[in-house]
């Protein structure tokens, strides 16, 4: 096998000095996941990674990252001694790029950007050697990392790119220099470091700035600030895809149906007719699958073939996953359905959400209840800036809410919610997810549907686990649509 990077090939690119050869044949940053022969990396994050080179070393890595010895470590240990390591793994990236002959996208968006990362792996990945970024890998060390890990011979590559603050979208951007870039959706996002969702949306543009020469942009133009993101492809001289609902989007989706397990529509790639389908509820998950079909197209892969994969797609654990739960006790078919969607949540995503839920159907003559209800168990949305309690209480007025039965919530931020709640909805409010794990055999039935929704720090995910533990997991059945 060849290996990803040499000694002398990470010094080339680094600049820095190996004081033994060494060949890696993975990257890392995290002695509880490292493999053999992986480079370790000592990125300074809420531990000083020298802390961990000597176990890295002791569990195989081939070589470790450094600033300088750490303490524990022989000086004859394969290292690669630089000035700065997290220059050096941008370094590294850089190189790997350089290096590929690799078609490669790059997405980014306020909703959506992991699962339409993982639908466009899955796409390409059946029609060439395609390498991705692993979970949410978007930041100022995970677009690098991964670049990092790709190897040479990659025929495709996807990039998710994110941002927390103004002007980190375009430096990732360019370091990652896409052929194709996709922008899934604009909403109130990390609203507390902008002024307002078009200062969003401008960052979310400066993805094209990325672009490498006859670029093409794929972008959401069913966005009141869809302009803003046009401008920015214009800017960069891009070709640009629009993808939507709306009649004007060069690939548009009509007659979308949500069913139990699938979310099938009518689709057109300007003047080509196309049947869409993927293995989940949602119409946000079905545009963005729209948006994939036009990247997949740009990149050079076939469209028929990317529709097949589709079909058979569905979202990661934490991002809208349906499960089917027996709960201890219960009889076979009598089962409670779990939307897990604990990953990520902001107005947008949680709309979504709820409209996924409004469109579910609950079983009703099971369970203690007999009637099954349309439940949200929902986190505080995090990083939304000094309007956060009004726009948590203004998702009580969503269109999808009068469908749901009952709603409880969770954290400070969701007490805003609760309070606004029409008084038949209320369900609990409690100020962690832990104080709400003991009322849960009481709050859920056989035949209910019940959402799991939050920021990732509200740490909604343990109620998830909660939930599971009431039952055991229904056998999976295709359905068709």
């Amino acid at each position: 096998m060849t290996a990803l990077w040499t000694s002398a090939d990470a010094v080339a690119a680094t600049g820095g000095r190996a004081n033994r050869n060494w060949q890696a044949n993975g990257v890392s940053i995290d002695t509880r996941t490292i493999q053999p022969g992986d480079l370790f990396v000592a990125l300074k994050a809420a531990r000083d990674g020298h802390e961990f080179v000597a176990q890295a070393l002791s569990k195989g890595a081939a070589a470790a990252l450094v600033t300088h010895i750490p303490e524990g470590v022989a000086p004859d240990a394969p290292l690669l001694i630089v000035p700065d390591v997290q220059l050096a793994l941008e370094a590294l990236g850089r190189a790997a790029r350089a290096r590929t002959k690799a078609r490669i996208a790059a997405i980014t968006g306020s909703v959506g950007k992991t699962s339409t990362k993982d639908m466009l792996r899955a796409v390409l990945s059946r029609q060439g050697k395609t390498h991705a970024a692993e979970a949410s890998y978007n930041n100022h060390w995970g677009v690098p990392l991964t670049l990092a890990r790709m190897p040479a011979d990659s025929e495709y590559a996807v990039f998710e790119i994110g941002m927390n603050h103004p002007g980190e979208i375009a430096p990732l951007a360019c370091m990652a220099r896409p052929h194709v870039v996709m922008v899934t959706t604009v909403g109130a996002a990390h609203l507390e470091a902008f002024d307002s969702i078009d200062g969003i949306a401008h960052e979310k543009g400066s993805i094209c700035a990325g672009l490498e020469p006859h670029g093409i942009a794929v972008l959401n133009g069913d966005l009141p600030n869809s302009w803003i993101l046009l401008d920015h492809a214009e800017r960069a001289k891009a070709r640009t895809i629009t993808f939507g609902t709306k009649s004007t989007n060069h690939h548009r989706l009509t007659g979308i149906r949500v069913r139990d397990g699938a979310t099938v529509g009518q689709g057109r790639a300007w003047r080509t007719p196309f049947f869409l389908k993927i293995s989940t509820e949602g119409k946000h998950f079905a545009v963005n699958a729209l948006g994939v079909v036009a990247v997949a197209h740009a990149l050079g892969a076939d469209r028929t073939r990317a529709l097949i994969t589709l079909a058979a797609w569905s979202p990661p654990a934490g991002r809208g996953t349906r499960e089917a739960l027996i709960l201890s006790g219960g009889q076979e078919g009598e089962t409670l359905d779990l939307i897990d969607d604990a990953f990520n949540a902001n107005p947008s995503s949680l709309a979504a959400s709820l409209a996924v839920l409004a469109a579910t159907t609950p079983q009703n003559g099971i369970g203690r209840v007999g009637r099954g209800r349309r439940i949200a168990i929902l986190g505080d949305m995090l990083e939304l800036g000094p309007q956060e309690m009004a726009m948590h209480a203004a998702m009580a007025d969503d269109p999808s809410m009068s469908a749901v039965s009952v709603v409880h919530c969770v954290g400070p931020r969701m007490k805003a919610l609760h309070e606004a709640l029409d008084p038949t909805q209320r369900g609990r409010w409690t100020a962690t997810p832990e104080d709400i794990i003991p009322h849960l055999p009481r709050m859920v039935d056989a035949g209910d549907v019940v959402l799991v929704k939050g920021s990732k720090g509200s740490r909604v995910s343990v109620v998830v686990d909660a939930i599971r533990k009431l039952g055991q997991r229904a056998p999976t059945q295709d359905q068709e649509v």
